[in-house]
């Protein structure tokens, strides 16, 4: 009878042994890949939302800067790691591109996008036209008609091929019939940093990536991409307004490896909800320039799906980069 009894006790404790490790979890810290260095739009939004969703899951979010190849690397890297719950990725919208543009150019991919998991979009800004406060042109018309003058002569600086700040220039060449000199950096700040410094003429990035510095007097913004006037840049003009059919929405969000047990999914889910309702992290991202505008899971699935087939269009037009 004793042997049965601890025969019977022994399988309880195997039966319960999955559901124990799931309640468990986390267990230990998270890693957050951002495959961005620091400054760029990715990394502002990561940081408050890691320190509040570590709040809300009972241990620390550590930040993993992985930049290049447009974010590719990070995003490669996150892709491939165990599904587990404790790598996470907060990327932005060259998520959608970047295999596509694998594809155009023959090339094997960094990562399937099917191997991430959308968890919850944080935000979605259209990019903004930046140049420095002493550059020549007063409005975006200045802009392209100093260009059709001046074939390749003006330069702007981007996050790498494909990336968020590339295709938005690339689309806006081609509908204004212009060329424009691209020069790829590892991501946002140091093609920020270029600009500040005089080594390139423009860039196309989330408005939280310059405001600090339009504000501070050294950037100007002459438009951006979007359908309607932004709340933190009021007085810019859309594209659309100057005439220019030109649109594009630079998203931050949360991303696990596909395969990621539902229940921790859940958790994270959770997590992130949370995080986009903290008034600390509202108030951070605000006022770096970028309004929260929060999608829970289904809607960011649908979102990410959507968006991926209006890039592939995309890719095609702006054709092959090396």
């Amino acid at each position: 009878m004793q042997r049965r009894t601890l025969v019977t006790c022994g399988l309880l404790l195997a039966a319960a042994g999955p559901t124990a490790a799931q309640t468990a979890w986390p267990a230990k810290p998270i890693t957050m890949i951002v495959p961005f260095p620091p400054g760029g739009l990715a990394d502002i939004v990561a940081r408050p939302v890691a320190e509040a969703m570590g709040r809300e899951l009972g241990q620390p979010v550590v930040i993993e800067n992985k930049a290049g190849a447009g974010g590719g690397i990070g995003m490669g890297l996150a892709s491939k790691a165990a599904p587990d719950g404790y790598t996470v990725l907060l990327s932005l919208s060259s998520l959608t591109v970047l295999p596509e543009a694998d594809a155009l150019l023959g090339r094997a991919p960094m990562y399937a996008l099917n191997a991430l998991r959308p968890i919850a979009r944080f935000t979605a800004d259209p990019t903004v036209l930046a140049v420095r406060a002493d550059a020549p042109w007063k409005t975006v018309k200045d802009f392209v008609e100093d260009a059709k003058k001046r074939p390749g002569a003006i330069n702007y600086g981007s996050s790498g091929n494909y990336g968020t700040m590339h295709v938005p220039m690339e689309i806006l060449a081609q509908n204004a019939g212009i060329k424009l000199t691209h020069v790829p950096f590892t991501g946002a700040g140091p093609a920020v940093v270029a600009l500040l410094g005089g080594q390139i003429d423009a860039v196309s990035s989330g408005p939280a990536t310059v405001l600090q510095h339009v504000k501070a007097g050294k950037l100007r913004v002459l438009a951006h991409w979007g359908s309607s006037r932004l709340e933190t840049l009021p007085e810019v003009t859309p594209l659309k307004e100057a005439g220019y059919d030109a649109e594009y929405a630079q998203w931050s969000g949360l991303f696990v490896p596909a395969g990621t047990p539902e229940p921790v999914v859940q958790r994270l889910r959770a997590a992130a909800r949370a995080a986009a309702q903290d008034a600390k992290v509202k108030e951070v991202i605000l006022g770096a320039g970028s309004p929260i505008l929060y999608q829970d899971t289904p809607d960011f699935e649908r979102y990410v799906a959507a968006d991926a087939r209006r890039m592939a269009e995309v890719v095609k037009k702006i054709g092959k980069v090396e």
